[in-house]
């Protein structure tokens, strides 16, 4: 999400307020070892994040300066890049089939380019917020910072569907970048170090991932803004990558139990 100096004390406190379970004894809190470390861009103000092919796709936000970027993982270097037509913020990234999707903050507005090329092939639009994107094999998820993760047709971009995340049954709000691992629907909560760990099926939060302490956001620019934010999932090795807007560092981490 973009800066907002002035509303930074009420918006900690908003997203706090929102996920009301972190400390129940009744969901698994997991915590993470660091696998590897590899660089990352630290003007990239990452908003969608996958993993593919040996590349990590991102999608960059902010005005004047989002992006869609092909990365190569072990050195950070950005080997084809393309930016968002002007005047919108980009938001979440995901592939589908030879396209690559790319979600607008307040526009209503996602953008289709040719993954090969990334050149502009098309869009279309949707109602309220463009915040996430991920996908499962016959299904694209998408999130507006509601409690509520929209369900798509991957060939139309059709909404077919809907979930309500929620946490020993109260709504987790912030819903932020997703992505699909194992079965689960992983969720950035925006503001906060957490991770939630979504059954699709139910929308029921069955795990938090606490990622306190991975980067000292203090020493960035700006550590209110640049929060965590990224999850790509190599499937093929079981390798989960997170990072965070304007981080330098992009982690390979693995779960461990906490409690």
């Amino acid at each position: 999400m973009p800066r907002f100096p002035y509303l930074r004390l009420a918006v900690v406190v908003l997203s706090l307020a929102c996920v009301p379970s972190l400390a129940a004894a009744t969901i698994p809190v997991y915590g993470y070892k660091i696998v590897r470390e590899f660089p990352h861009d630290p003007g990239a103000f990452t908003e969608g994040l996958f993993y593919e092919d040996g590349f990590l796709y991102e999608s960059t936000g902010e005005l004047g300066a989002s992006t869609v970027r092909k990365v190569r993982l072990d050195t950070g270097e950005v080997v084809q890049q393309v930016d968002t037509p002007t005047g919108y913020f980009g938001e979440g990234i995901i592939t589908s089939g030879t396209k690559l999707v790319q979600l607008t903050w307040q526009d209503g507005v996602a953008f289709v380019y040719d993954k090969a090329t990334m050149k502009l092939a098309g869009g279309f639009r949707y109602p309220g917020e463009g915040w996430a994107l991920t996908r499962d094999a016959t299904h694209i998820y998408m999130s507006d910072g509601t409690p509520t993760i929209r369900v798509l047709d991957p060939a139309s971009f059709q909404r077919t569907g809907s979930i309500d995340v929620t946490a020993n049954g109260k709504p987790v709000r912030q819903v932020n970048e997703l992505e699909w691992v194992k079965g689960e629907i992983y969720a950035n909560i925006w503001q906060t170090e957490r991770i939630a760990r979504i059954d699709p099926k139910t929308g029921h939060v069955v795990g938090w991932i606490d990622l306190a302490g991975l980067l000292d956001v203090s020493k960035l620019d700006n550590p209110v803004d640049d929060v965590l934010n990224g999850i790509a999932y190599d499937a093929a090795h079981d390798r989960l990558f997170v990072t965070g807007k304007h981080w330098p560092k992009v982690f390979e981490i693995r779960l461990v139990p906490k409690r």
